[in-house]
């Protein structure tokens, strides 16, 4: 069961903007040009990149009047991508300090603090009044969370009646033991992915009202593939991509999740849900 302090560390960078300007710099880029789609390829970690946030999200209706909270939202990628794309405004909950501190400064580089506020919080004790936000999402955040009872409860108390929930998590599919590291964690102790049913079962206890699913399998390991042929490619990695977020170990995780993936242990899955009006 990992705690708050082993998640954070596991995510730190100790100095992730200046990577991420550097980065730009190779590209000829500055925070004065950079561009929202320039910064995908570093700021979206999850399995799918951008081409997954557009795809999850669609699915939730968002509007322009809505106020969305973006659970686990890392250095803010789909924030950014659901405030410029739907218009609306967004918060964003994180526990590492240095995710939210840099997601802070790409907000701003993009012309988005106005409508984006990315705070460190735990996801499990919100301190948001009850029924404050009109939809709410997760990216790949439960495999850091065990209690799935606890954050779901408290994702059904922040949201208003009628709002939305999507879910897009690395699930259990199968049985075996995983192979680490992996991007959520170094080893078992950082992880507590958990089957479909078990995210089901929280949601229907809470209340909510589950309206679709989809196991996203093909396309991961499609994503993980290209991932792997840019990370271990003749010429390196990009000046930008994922990479610069798991570090020297990014080949090592990424074989692994094509491995466990593969071995259909783990896949990722989406949910939505809806809180009854």
């Amino acid at each position: 069961m990992p705690d708050q302090t082993l998640v954070a560390d596991h995510y730190t960078h100790g100095g992730l903007l200046g990577a991420i300007e550097a980065g730009l710099a190779t590209l000829g880029k500055t925070a004065a040009s950079v561009s929202l789609d320039e910064l995908a390829p570093v700021d979206e970690f999850h399995i799918g990149g951008r081409a997954a946030t557009r795809s999850f999200l669609d699915q939730l209706d968002i509007g322009a009047a809505d106020h969305v909270l973006d659970v686990g939202c890392g250095l803010g990628g789909a924030s950014r991508f659901a405030a410029h794309t739907y218009g609306c405004r967004v918060t964003g909950v994180d526990l590492t300090r240095e995710y939210v501190d840099t997601g802070n400064v790409l907000c701003a580089w993009v012309g988005l603090s106005r409508r984006i506020a990315l705070e460190i919080g735990d996801a499990t004790a919100l301190r948001h009044p009850d029924g404050t936000f009109d939809r709410a999402y997760m990216l790949h955040v439960g495999m850091n969370i065990a209690d799935k009872d606890r954050l779901i409860a408290e994702l059904f108390r922040v949201l208003r009646p009628g709002a939305k929930l999507g879910i897009y998590d690395v699930m259990r599919v199968g049985d075996g033991d995983l192979t680490f590291p992996v991007p959520w964690a170094t080893a078992p102790q950082g992880s507590a992915v958990a089957p479909v049913a078990a995210y089901k079962a929280a949601l229907e206890r809470s209340g909510f009202a589950i309206t679709a699913e989809r196991n996203r399998r093909d396309f991961a390991l499609d994503f993980f593939a290209q991932l792997q042929a840019k990370v271990t490619g003749a010429e390196g990695p990009p000046p930008l991509g994922l990479h610069l977020l798991m570090g020297s170990s990014a080949p090592t995780k990424v074989k692994n999740m094509i491995d466990n993936i593969s071995r259909q242990l783990i896949a990722p899955v989406e949910i939505v849900a809806e809180k009854p009006a």
